[in-house]
């Protein structure tokens, strides 16, 4: 026993060791992002751990619009907002339905399709921005926010349609056929059966497809040019254009820009962490 303690208290301590400067390299950031957030123009950049005369004044230059580079700050939000939202719900549909397809309705070939799908991610995603702008252009959707939430959809559907199927293949088939004697219809069978029993993947797959489009930069960059059409995270860009940036402002818009995912992260954490590892361990 005295053994087994050693050798949990040394893992534990190994743990701590790699954890500790891990917790620290990923704070780092943020405090730099508060802290130039609160300090005022002529310190933000002076390099003192904590600034002398803490301020709320940037997020009123932010909320007000006070800047000419956050003339359409509220639109811009208002974008990735419903961006974001398009391409949750729209990879919610195809992934929910294609998942359902091929893991309750053995469609013929759905396995490899989805297969061929996942193969996609072996290209970077960057690799994909020419040829995936060159396709909106020939179908007119260039400057188009439809152009933007076709694209991530794209991009997203894979792995969503994969953790679903996997969720799925978890479910026992027995209600499948419960419901079949008692004269389900497969329609019947998704709403009443499917879609229940599988709202912790549903949410995890909706927050991870919203989160992924919320924090997109470059084909948002590619795709939508007009200032008014734009993200913000496109927007927050122009910052850095200037000889003389407003540093302040330009974080104190990256931490407003970053509390909305992080509130949608921390109110569906539960849902996160039992969704995406549904379907990981057989029993």
């Amino acid at each position: 026993m005295k053994r087994m303690s050693m050798k949990r208290v040394a893992t534990e301590a190994k743990l701590l060791l790699i954890g500790i400067p891990v917790l620290l390299w990923t704070l780092i950031p943020i405090y730099h992002l508060v802290l130039f957030a609160i300090s005022p123009r002529d310190s933000a950049t002076s390099g003192k751990l904590w600034p002398d005369q803490p301020t709320l004044q940037n997020f009123d230059f932010v909320f007000h619009q006070k800047h000419f580079y956050l003339d359409h700050f509220w639109k811009q939000m208002a974008n990735s907002l419903l961006i974001a939202l398009s391409v949750g719900v729209l990879t919610l549909v195809v992934s929910t339905c294609a998942a359902f397809a091929i893991s309750r309705l053995k469609v013929r070939g759905g396995r490899t399709v989805m297969n061929l799908a996942l193969f996609t991610y072996f290209i970077p995603a960057a690799f994909l921005a020419v040829p995936m702008y060159k396709t909106m252009g020939v179908y007119g959707l260039l400057n188009s926010q439809w152009s933007l939430i076709l694209a991530m959809v794209t991009i997203a559907s894979p792995y969503c349609i994969w953790v679903l199927k996997q969720a799925s293949d978890k479910l026992p088939f027995e209600l499948d056929e419960a419901a079949r004697i008692d004269g389900a219809s497969p329609l019947q069978l998704f709403r009443l059966v499917y879609l229940p029993l599988m709202v912790p993947s549903l949410v995890a797959v909706g927050t991870y497809s919203l989160l992924l489009a919320w924090n997109e930069y470059l084909y948002a960059f590619l795709l939508l040019s007009n200032d008014t059409s734009v993200t913000l995270a496109v927007a927050l860009g122009n910052f850095l254009s200037a000889d003389d940036s407003p540093w302040e402002l330009l974080m104190t818009t990256g931490l407003i820009y970053a509390l909305p995912p992080a509130a949608i992260y921390y109110a569906f954490k539960r849902y996160m962490v039992s969704g995406l590892t549904a379907g990981a361990v057989k029993s």
